[in-house]
């Protein structure tokens, strides 16, 4: 005779964030023409002169990347992302 017992599995069951909506430039625009020629122009003003210790250089990178994402919201489009459709513009993002 087999003595069977019951099995149990706990499978956890994370919530993870899955966004809906990103931001994008559309491949070959004027937007991107512009974005490309804006972000040159805010690398060439980077001012690496004084650039001396760590703290510095942290700063000087911090600000570059808010000058980025300045630009980059400036010339990108909010896209709804669904699952039965491809994306489609939004300006309400």
């Amino acid at each position: 005779m087999f003595d069977h017992a019951p099995w149990t599995v706990d499978i956890p069951i994370i919530k993870k964030f899955v966004p809906d909506k990103q931001y994008m430039i559309i491949k070959n625009s004027k937007e991107k023409d512009k974005f490309i020629f804006e972000l040159i122009e805010t690398i060439k003003k980077v001012n690496i002169g004084y650039l001396i210790n760590k703290d510095l250089l942290e700063l000087i990178v911090q600000e570059f990347e808010n000058n980025s994402d300045v630009i980059w919201y400036k010339h990108s489009r909010c896209v709804n992302i669904t699952k039965h459709s491809k994306a489609w513009w939004n300006e309400d993002c």
